[in-house]
Order: structure tokens, then sequence, then C-alpha cells
């Protein structure tokens, strides 16, 4: 997306900024940006928002429309990645330790996304902050999930709540939590089978853990190499749970960039963590800055 852009901006030959040549520039803008993966109606208000700028702007002489256009291309997508609803989970864990209840959060999304992987990140990266927590192994579904997030707690160093295959989730997650609150652990980070629209009775299981657990935080994971398809997949858990943030992995893989700005337009919550590898240590905090800086130009 970068270079394309980039490439626009560099050809743009527009002495002044009206109606007319920004629809000049609207029009390729919003190519650019489906061919990049973003979604049509992320892509539709970006292209509105940029257009309404520089309407706007108070033009001057000496000012340079690319500088301009771009200026207005680079707000509009931070307006996009910052959602009115933000999250700062060590303060949250902080004010649920002040209660003397355990911060519940359920992870949310298709298998082979890196949903237990991220667990473990979590767990990890709550430990680093002095953080205390419990997983709960309530994806009962898919053959070796049990397996792979004991191991995963064995390496990190994190309390495993489980059962055997074919047992209900939602009592899992529900004795992960008792667990937590008998302990005085923080958190309780509960791992869940991958849902597909198509699979009616295992979304329905999904529906009752969380009607029986109450998360306080619902999480959807995603995979941003999946283009298109991760903006799907953020609508459909958002339609049948309500998350309230996403963690997004392979963002250092992630060419386009476009699907994630997607994902934050079409669920209106925002991405608390993005993956970068494969190591427990590879879970970034999420800053929308950084992601502008990668798919957009410094400067013409």
């Amino acid at each position: 997306m970068k270079k394309s852009l980039s490439s626009l901006l560099k050809k743009i030959t527009i002495a002044e900024l009206n109606q007319k040549t920004i629809k000049k520039v609207i029009h390729p803008l919003k190519d650019i940006l489906i061919q990049n993966e973003v979604a049509v109606v992320t892509a539709d208000k970006i292209c509105e928002s940029v257009s309404d700028k520089l309407l706007n702007v108070e033009y001057k002489r000496m000012s340079s429309p690319k500088s301009l256009i771009l200026e207005a291309l680079r707000s509009s997508l931070l307006e996009i990645l910052q959602p009115e609803e933000t999250i700062n989970l060590l303060s949250l864990v902080e004010e649920y330790r002040k209660k003397k209840q355990p911060l519940v959060i359920a992870f949310f999304g298709i298998n082979g996304v890196g949903k237990t992987l991220s667990i473990a990140k979590l767990g990890y990266y709550l430990k680093k902050n002095d953080i205390s927590s419990v997983f709960a192994a309530s994806d009962t579904f898919r053959a070796g999930s049990i397996q792979q997030l004991e191991q995963h707690a064995k390496k990190v160093g994190v309390k495993i709540i489980s059962q055997t295959y074919g047992s209900d989730a939602a009592a899992v997650a529900f004795d992960a939590v008792s667990h937590a609150s008998a302990k005085g652990i923080d958190v309780v980070l509960i791992d869940t089978a991958g849902r597909m629209e198509t699979n009616k009775n295992l979304m329905a299981e999904l529906q009752k853990l969380d009607r029986v657990v109450e998360p306080d935080l619902k999480i959807f994971v995603g995979d941003a190499l999946t283009g298109n398809s991760l903006v799907s997949q953020a609508e459909l858990f958002n339609s049948k749970i309500g998350i309230d943030a996403s963690i997004i992995n392979k963002m250092d893989a992630d060419v386009k960039g476009g699907a994630t700005i997607s994902v934050v337009h079409a669920t209106r919550k925002p991405i608390l963590f993005i993956g970068v590898g494969q190591k427990y240590n590879d879970l970034k905090p999420f800053i929308p800055e950084q992601i502008i800086k990668n798919v957009l130009p410094d400067k013409i």
C-alpha cells in the first residue's frame, strides 16, 4: 500500500484543491485501498473522509496539494484506527484487583489463526507485569487442543484448568473462574474452539459459554494474512457474540495492511495487541501511528 500510495501522490499534478480535482484523486485512491485488502465499505469511508477534509481545508497559496492530501489521508486513517472505546488492559486488571475479582477474558476466532498461542503470549505478558493468570481449556472439540494449551501453560508457568475432550466448554470455563476466585488469581484466559458460521451447534456452544461465564472481555483473534476473510470473521463473531477488542496475528508478514484497518472499522472496537512472531514475547501493544507509518509514505 505504501508503495502504491507514494506513486499516486507523486503523479498528482493539480495546482489547487476543489471538488473536481479532489475527485481525480479519490477514484484511484479507492482502487489502491481495495487492492490492498481494505474492505469496500471501509475504503468508501476513508475516501469520503479525505474528500470532506480537503474540501474544508483552508487552502494557502504556499501549501502543497500533495502534502494536504497525504495529511488528510493520515488523519482519516487515524480516526478509524482509534475508535471511541479504548481499553487499557493493565489498568482494567488493577480495577478488578481492587474489587477482589478475577478479570475474565474469553478468546474467539476460527481454527488456525493463532488463538491458543495468543493466550500463551498474553499469559506471559501478564506475568512480566506481575499479574497472575489461569488458562481455561474450553476448546474441547479440536483434537490436540487441550495438550497444546497444557504445553504452553507449562512453558509460561501458568496453571491450567481442563477436562476431557467432549466436555462442556462452559463448565470448564466456569471451573477456571471459580478456581481464580478461590485462589486470588488476577486473570482468567479462556480458550475456545474455532467456530465457523456453518457449524451452528458449535456456535451455540460458544454462545452458551458467553451466557454462563459472562466474560468481562471478549477478544476476537484473527490472522492478518487472511485478507478480506479477516473482516468477515470479525463481523461474524461480533454479531454472534459481541466482541470488545481484537488481537491480530502475523502482522510482521502482512505486506498489504488493509484488512487490519477494516477490522477496526467493521467492529468499532480497538485492537489490543498484534502478533509479530512465534515467541512468547512476540505480542506487542497496538499503536495506530505505527500502522499508519507502515502503510503511508512519510513525505512526498
